[in-house]
């Protein structure tokens, strides 16, 4: 089986079909962030995002729509039949790339994910399986799906979705098994076992903290243009306002490390200087590339807490709380990359995963009518058009987080210090920029 032929061969590409040069997209998107910094200095010198008062409400027909019951239950319906299609492919199906479970686990759910989070708000909390069960489970039982037997503690915030998301990363990119049957399935079985455990110790706050499906959706989603009024009226504002309700919360700094530093990896570990390197050394592979997953997460986050906790505060502040409250400004920067990263593969894997689903057995059925489907390959026989979509996706990405962090520093940082205070930060940025460019050429 070749590489084009293996649904879950991904990556972004390498300089193959990137046919624009390294040194000029990098030069390009450093000049960019330095202008938009410059201008944002200049032009934008009060807060102009304000979580509780931004935004309009949606139209009353769609506001009454999104909040009916047919609609919440429609969706959930949708959720559960495909997770039920997808324990019958887990537990029945062949241990075969042929059999769609791996597609839906790497391809829909963890990448897809972004784009719909991207045009419909957090997908992810209106479909999930693991909330229909519970709910369905306090209905029998007459309790609220939204009180459990304690409360979430807050100092666990959002790490325990940090710890979910390493660990689906690790199986995805480290595990040498990742594309067997076995493992897949005890992912996903151990996902849902300690979901419903927390949901009837917590209730559904502990979807929003630790669900790292959920967290995952809920921040990308915080990138579109769907919001909530305090009320629970439906908003529509612009991307930046809708990033500035981001709540920090402890972990939030890890779970957006998590996102961009595997996500970098994923590039790294294709990179031609890292398989050299991998296989000139008498070193574990395995272990080698466990080293360098947490490096690149761990390296992320003391990158981006560093930039955020290097500047002029006022009298009182503690520094250690700056990153989570700057950590919004991370997630157009992940989305970025996520969207460069991944774009052909979602569009190719993700066509041939619907292909696979028709016929789930391999014994000639076509359940769905995609069974005699051919994937599409149009993107990729576009290299040009291919490349500036994702070097636009990193430099947009970045502008965005600068224009998100210079808002927030005019809120929190004190006057004298409310540009100089932002330049840690912009060098980190600068880095990270500079970095996934890098990444983007040398797979």
């Amino acid at each position: 089986m070749t590489a084009s032929d293996n649904p879950l061969a991904h990556g972004i590409g390498g300089s193959a079909d990137l046919p624009i040069s390294p040194s000029l997209a990098i030069a390009g998107a450093v000049a960019a962030l330095v202008v938009s910094f410059t201008v944002l200095a200049l032009a934008w010198r009060t807060p102009r995002y304000d979580s509780s008062s931004s935004g309009r409400p949606a139209w009353p027909w769609l506001d009454r729509l999104v909040h009916s019951s047919a609609w919440r239950v429609g969706l959930r319906v949708v959720g559960f039949v495909v997770f039920a299609y997808a324990v019958m492919v887990a537990v029945l199906g062949e241990d075969q790339l042929t059999n769609p479970i791996f597609g839906i686990f790497y391809v829909w759910w963890w990448v897809g994910l972004v784009p719909l989070s991207l045009l419909f708000g957090p997908v992810w909390r209106a479909i999930s399986p693991v909330r229909t069960i519970n709910l369905a489970f306090a209905r029998i039982s007459g309790s609220d799906p939204e009180v459990g037997m304690l409360e979430y503690p807050r100092r666990l915030g959002y790490w325990p979705a940090a710890l979910g998301l390493f660990a689906f990363v690790w199986l995805e990119l480290v595990y040498p098994f990742s594309t067997e049957l076995g493992p897949v399935r005890l992912w996903c079985a151990a996902y849902v076992a300690i979901m419903l455990i927390g949901g009837a110790l917590f209730g559904n706050s502990f979807y929003e903290r630790a669900d790292p499906f959920e967290v995952y959706s809920t921040l990308v989603s915080k990138m579109s243009v769907w919001g909530s009024s305090r009320e629970g009226r439906l908003l529509v504002r612009s991307p930046l306002a809708n990033l500035a309700t981001v709540v920090a919360q402890p972990g939030l700094v890890a779970v957006v490390a998590v996102l961009f530093g595997s996500t970098a990896f994923d590039s790294f570990r294709e990179s031609s200087v890292w398989v050299r390197y991998v296989q000139s050394t008498d070193t574990s592979s395995f272990l080698l590339n466990n080293l360098a997953l947490v490096v690149f997460c761990v390296g992320v986050g003391l990158i981006f807490a560093a930039g955020c906790m290097l500047t002029g505060v006022a009298p009182g502040t503690d520094r250690r709380t700056l990153p989570d409250l700057f950590a919004h400004s991370v997630i157009p920067i992940v989305v970025g990359y996520i969207v460069a990263h991944y774009l052909s593969y979602l569009v190719h894997a993700g066509q041939n995963t619907l292909i696979q689903a028709s016929d789930p057995f391999g014994n000639g059925s076509d359940i769905l009518g995609t069974g005699d489907w051919s994937v599409n390959y149009w993107l990729s026989y576009h290299p040009t058009l291919l490349a500036n979509i994702k070097v636009l996706a990193v430099v947009l990405g970045h502008v965005l987080g600068v224009i998100a962090a210079h808002d927030r520093a005019l809120k929190l940082l004190p006057r004298r210090h409310q540009l100089t205070g932002q330049l840690p930060l912009l060098f980190a940025m600068i880095a990270f920029t500079v970095g996934g460019l890098y990444l983007l050429f040398a797979s």
